[in-house]
């Protein structure tokens, strides 16, 4: 399996063991962008759940395959969490601004999968 669809799994994986919801991931690769090859969003509840999900996320991703984010932007404000793993971007939104913003529509071009959240 490749290295980027082992992280984008682990990344799935460990928000859905924290409840996150409307989990998707675009598949960035056949679009104009050069940004990553994947973005994954999802959804918390409140600032405490998004800081769980983005710390749930990068404690799996390292202990796990031994991978720390580039960067991680948003995470004092907590309403929308940013982790950049280089070849997947992942966001972290409370519903509110995930709504604002719309990923989904803005990357409308991007395949897209829907994930169960647990």
């Amino acid at each position: 399996m490749p290295k980027v669809k082992i992280l984008l799994d682990k990344i799935v994986s460990s928000i859905q063991d924290m409840k996150g919801k409307e989990i998707i991931s675009l598949n960035l690769q056949k679009t104009e962008s050069n940004i990553c090859k994947y973005f994954v969003i999802c959804t918390g509840n409140s600032n405490t759940h998004v800081n769980a999900i983005e710390k749930s996320i990068r404690k799996k991703v390292a202990e796990e395959l031994k991978e720390k984010p580039n960067n991680i932007e948003g995470y004092k404000i907590s309403e929308w969490i940013l982790i950049d793993y280089t070849d997947i971007i992942v966001h972290i939104f409370q519903k509110n601004i995930r709504l604002y913003y719309n990923l989904e529509d803005l990357w409308g071009d991007a395949d897209r999968i829907n994930y169960k959240a647990s």
